[in-house]
């Protein structure tokens, strides 16, 4: 893994499976030196369940025309 800073913004660089390089922001990583905000601002609660959250998404997705 690489990381580097191009832009003012820092990028977490790998090779995936296939071989593929792939760059990611460093705030989506858990490398970031900065905590994440909706992380501490809901102390590790949260109103829905990711499960729940999921079968809502395929609810709306069929409802679509």
């Amino acid at each position: 893994m690489e990381l580097r800073r191009d832009w003012a913004r820092e990028y977490a660089r790998f090779h995936d499976e296939q071989g593929n390089l792939i760059s990611v922001p460093l705030a989506w990583t858990n490398l970031a030196d900065e905590a994440d905000p909706f992380v501490v601002l809901s102390q590790g609660r949260a109103h829905f369940r990711v499960a729940d959250l999921l079968a809502l998404a395929v609810l709306i997705q069929e409802t679509r025309p």
